[in-house]
This record gives structure tokens, C-alpha cells and sequence, in this order.
């Protein structure tokens, strides 16, 4: 199957669980021809297709509830219940269960595309053993959330200092057109039940953010609150594109409240499902640490591990660490880095085919 016609046939299983907003489809589309990292990130659905046959030699190992859709731009902070900053894994939707390697070829094979086009200074076998080791190291102290408070400092400082401008943050989304259509009825309820207050007055705003998620409906409720601006958002789930991708009957579940419960993890008090939306509260101290944007190798490197540690955490809540070790001391030599080269060079073929696609 072509990639075009994998995308086709993705998107059109895909219509048949949600609403798909078709001029968010052509921005997704728009943004996977200008570059190969944006085409990454978007077309999860075929990664899920090919890996089993391109890294057949690590499916058949330990199998875990995974994130799926995981890249290093799937990180970031969000506030737990005593307020302290944590960072980790911020989007689930592709949660599925998968061979524990999946995750893990897939990360590093983000950190090598990414390096393609960011001009990063960690080669890709570095970056690939960074992931491994901070995997592994997890695995050994049977994972621990990323508090970024008296512990985990150079992460803290790597976040602290990334923080979204409020004011910038603020009028981006006070920038958005009021929404003039209807929203659906979770959605909206989910919205309300998430503000702090009773009969408080807000405006709903389509945002169009994301890669993978482009064309799903999302709807943004904005309110003041005790003199500052608050907002919470709801966006449409539907099963994991690895579900499309293994031929699965009927209606796949959705895995992503049970990632939340079993993970290794310091819950986001605002981040709740209602039905098949969920709802997350935006702030700027909810924000990513962009590779691209540490000065040194060894700011990259570090970030990595602590990326490879996270995928352990969200491991371990389906597997003892114990047997995802034995397997992983199994693997010799450069696995890592040499399964992810193979599918950097599938992507690049598929990417080439679309960019083709679209100039006829």
C-alpha cells in the first residue's frame, strides 16, 4: 500500500469514529509536505502499519500498554495537585498495546528526523543510547514521576527557563474568533465542569493546534477568573490508529484514561475524560522543552534520558520492571540506533511520495 493510499483509507476509518474537520485536514496535509519532522509527528497511522514488518525482530518481545504516537515533542509540564511543576508524557491519544521496543524505536527515530532539520549537535546513535540508558536506569528504580522540585533540578532548569511567555500565550488565544457553531454536548459540559467557578462567563474558540490530532474537533473555553485569564479545552478522541492499522473489528476501545490510572505518574488535576473528549486545562507553564532550543549536546542528551526515563514510567504500569529487563539486556549492540535508521528510511520514501503526490 502507498502511503497515499494508507492516509486515504486511514482518514476515512478515521471519519467513521468522530466529525473530522476537513480545513484542519488540509493544514495537517499542508504542514506534511513542508518538512519531514511535521510529517513524522502526523502520520502516526502509518508508523503503526510499517514498524512491525521493517523492526520485525522486536515485536515479538514483552507487550505494554504504550503511548503509541511518542516523539520528542511529546513531553512537557503541566501542575499536580500541590502545585509543583512536573514534566512527562502530555498526549495519549494513540495509547495502545504494543511491544514495549515500539516506543522506544519511535522516539528515537524522532530524535534522528528531528536532528535532520534542527541542526542538533548530538549525532543519532548518541541520541538513541541516551533514550536507552535513562529506559533502562527507570527500569532499575522501578520508575518515579519527574517532580521538578528539590529533585530532577537540571530538568527543572531546562523547563523553568522555556516557560511561555504569559502575555504572548494570552493574546494568541485571546486572538481567535469566538466559535459560531454548536459544540457538542460532552464537550461543552466537560468545559464547564472543569472551570473553577459556578455561572462563570466564558467564550468557546476552535483552536487549531497540533499534528497528529489536526482534523479532530477541539473546542477552547477562555474566562477570567480572580483578575487573570484561565482556559480549558476539549478535544475529540478516537481509538489508536495501531487499531486501524492491526484490522481490528467493530469499535476499538480508547486506552487513554487507563494510561492515566496504571502509568508511573504525578496526575495533571485538570486533565479529565468525558466521554470521548478530554479536557485539559492550557496555561503557559503547560509547555514543551524544545530540543532544538538547549545550547549544548549534553543539554540534549540529558533531555533525552529523561525522555527514555518517562517511557519507563508509563511502562511499568502494565509491566514489572523485572521482565522488561531481561529483554532489554537481551538486545546487543546498536539496536536502537540501527532500527530507527531503518524507519527514518521509510518515512523519507514515504515523505518523498507525498510531496510527490501533492505537485501532480
Amino acid at each position: 500500500m502507498t502511503f497515499v493510499d494508507a492516509t486515504q483509507e486511514y482518514e476515512a476509518w478515521l471519519g467513521r469514529h468522530l466529525e473530522l474537520v476537513k480545513e484542519d485536514l488540509k493544514v495537517k496535509h499542508a504542514q506534511m509536505r513542508q518538512a519531514m519532522f511535521p510529517f513524522f509527528r502526523a502520520s502516526y497511522y502509518r508508523w503503526a502499519q510499517l514498524w512491525p514488518a521493517v523492526c520485525e525482530e522486536l515485536a515479538e518481545v514483552p507487550a505494554v500498554l504504550a503511548v503509541g504516537d511518542l516523539h520528542v515533542e511529546n513531553f512537557g509540564t503541566w501542575r499536580d495537585a500541590e502545585g509543583r511543576l512536573i514534566w512527562g508524557v502530555n498526549d495519549f491519544d494513540e495509547a495502545w498495546t504494543l511491544p514495549y521496543t515500539s516506543d522506544l524505536v519511535r522516539l528515537a527515530s524522532s530524535a534522528q528526523v528531528s536532528a535532520l532539520e534542527t541542526q542538533l549537535q548530538i549525532g543519532p546513535y548518541e541520541a538513541a543510547e541516551a533514550i536507552r540508558e535513562g529506559y533502562e536506569d527507570s527500569l532499575k528504580a522501578e520508575g518515579r514521576p519527574l517532580v521538578l522540585a528539590e529533585n530532577n533540578l537540571d530538568l527543572r532548569k531546562m523547563a523553568v527557563e522555556r516557560l511561555r511567555d504569559p502575555g504572548k500565550f494570552w493574546r494568541k488565544l485571546q486572538d481567535i474568533p469566538t466559535w459560531k457553531g454548536t459544540v457538542p454536548k460532552l464537550a461543552a459540559k466537560g468545559l464547564v465542569r472543569e472551570l473553577p467557578q459556578r455561572g462563570l462567563e466564558y467564550r468557546i474558540v476552535h483552536r487549531v493546534a497540533g499534528l497528529g490530532s489536526l482534523g479532530r474537533p477541539r473546542f477552547t473555553a477562555i474566562a477570567e477568573w480572580n483578575g487573570g485569564q484561565i482556559a480549558r479545552e476539549a478535544k475529540a478522541l478516537a481509538p489508536s490508529a495501531a487499531a486501524w492499522a492491526e484490522k481490528v473489528k467493530g469499535t476499538p476501545p480508547i486506552l487513554y484514561q487507563q494510561m492515566l490510572e496504571r502509568a508511573v505518574r504525578c496526575p495533571d488535576p485538570f486533565l479529565r475524560m468525558q466521554g470521548h473528549w478530554i479536557v485539559r486545562r492550557l496555561a503557559p507553564d503547560c509547555s514543551r522543552i524544545e530540543l532544538f532550543d538547549l545550547p549544548k549536546a549534553s543539554g540534549e542528551a540529558r533531555l533525552l534520558y529523561y525522555m527514555g526515563w518517562e517511557t519507563a514510567n508509563v511502562h511499568l504500569g502494565t509491566r514489572k520492571a523485572k521482565k522488561l529487563l531481561a529483554d532489554l539486556k537481551k538486545r546487543k549492540g546498536k539496536w536502537l540506533y540501527e532500527a530507527s535508521e531503518r524507519m527514518v528510511k521509510s518515512i523519507k520514501t514515504d515523505w518523498k511520495e507525498w510531496r510527490q503526490a501533492s505537485l501532480q
